[in-house]
């Protein structure tokens, strides 16, 4: 069954060693994605971990290791406790490399599956992805847990990866109330094009979440929104209610 839901961003500043002189200004948030992750790991000890990569639909399975060597620092995760005998994968994507960072940050010992769509995922396909892994876990008599990993937008400002476009503030105040409320409709409505204009990573996941989460009764919670750098980052939990 599926026992709680968390939302993380998934810069690679969140790891330390990748954070440099951004440490400082980082700690807030690796706080906030530490603590939804310790949430999730004492709910459930094995998660689903969505998230969005060029490569597009794919499942990858435990025990799988990455490393963020990519990024500039040799820091290797894995997405099982005993995948420390397995082969570093260096393609491993950035969502999965994020999901295996805070489960040893802070989620414990947990087992992670992740399920991988395109950035640019049909909404249509999102949805039925997240109705199967709804059916999926309802039927399983274990809790599971559910991570969704991805970014806002990345033109929040004129110094941000994607320069400035004045579309991102309200876009990413509407995810931002859509996560606070657990409002699947409004994620689920979120437009697509809109999303792609503005690099939005997370709109994927956030649509495969609304998929799996509908029909169901959800207390959200936005433990963090912000747009440091220009790029917006959200963090949130929602646990489900009788």
């Amino acid at each position: 069954m599926l026992t709680l839901v968390a939302v993380l961003p998934e810069p690679p500043l969140l790891v330390p060693e990748l954070a440099t002189g951004a440490a400082t200004e980082s700690a807030e948030l690796r706080a906030a994605c530490v603590g939804a992750a310790a949430r999730l790991g004492a709910a459930s000890a094995r998660w689903v971990a969505v998230g969005a990569d060029a490569g597009g639909r794919r499942t990858v399975r435990p025990p799988a290791r990455g490393s963020f060597a990519g990024f500039g620092a040799d820091v290797v995760v894995g997405l099982d406790p005993a995948s420390a005998a397995v082969p570093v994968d260096p393609e491993l994507p950035l969502p999965l490399l994020i999901a295996g960072w805070v489960a040893a940050a802070g989620g414990g010992a947990v087992s992670i599956r992740g399920e991988l769509v395109a950035p640019d995922e049909d909404p249509r396909a999102c949805a039925e992805l997240g109705t199967a892994l709804a059916a999926e876990l309802a039927a399983d008599p274990d809790p599971v847990g559910l991570l969704v990993v991805g970014d806002g937008a990345t033109t929040h400002t004129a110094k941000a990866p994607g320069y400035l476009d004045e579309r991102a503030g309200p876009f990413d105040a509407a995810v931002a109330a859509a996560l606070r409320d657990a409002d699947t409709d409004a994620l689920a409505h979120l437009d697509a094009g809109l999303a792609t204009a503005l690099h939005v990573a997370g709109r994927a996941p956030w649509q495969v979440l609304a998929g799996a989460a509908a029909g169901r009764r959800w207390r959200g919670e936005l433990t963090y929104s912000a747009v440091p750098y220009g790029v917006a980052y959200h963090v949130a939990v929602w646990t489900p209610l009788p």
